[in-house]
C-alpha cells in the first residue's frame, strides 16, 4: 500500500512540474491539443500506455534495475 501511495504521489509530481515551469507553454500546449484529431490522440495514448507496461514489465521481470 506504501509503494502505491508513493507511486501515485510521484505521478502528481511529475504532472503537475510542466505547469510550474512553463504556464505559458503548457496553455500554449493545450490548446494545440484540444484542436488536435481524436484518433492521433488516441495513438499517442496508446503507445504512451505501450511504453509504461514495457517499462514496468522489465523492471519487475529483469534484474536490469537492481
Amino acid at each position: 500500500m506504501k509503494l502505491l501511495f508513493l507511486l501515485i504521489g510521484l505521478i502528481l509530481i511529475l504532472e503537475g512540474l510542466p505547469y510550474v515551469a512553463a504556464p505559458e507553454g503548457m496553455r500554449n500546449w493545450l490548446k494545440k491539443l484540444s484542436e488536435m484529431d481524436p484518433g492521433k490522440l488516441r495513438s499517442m495514448g496508446l503507445v504512451a500506455m505501450a511504453i509504461g507496461l514495457a517499462i514496468c514489465f522489465v523492471a519487475q521481470k529483469t534484474s536490469l534495475f537492481s
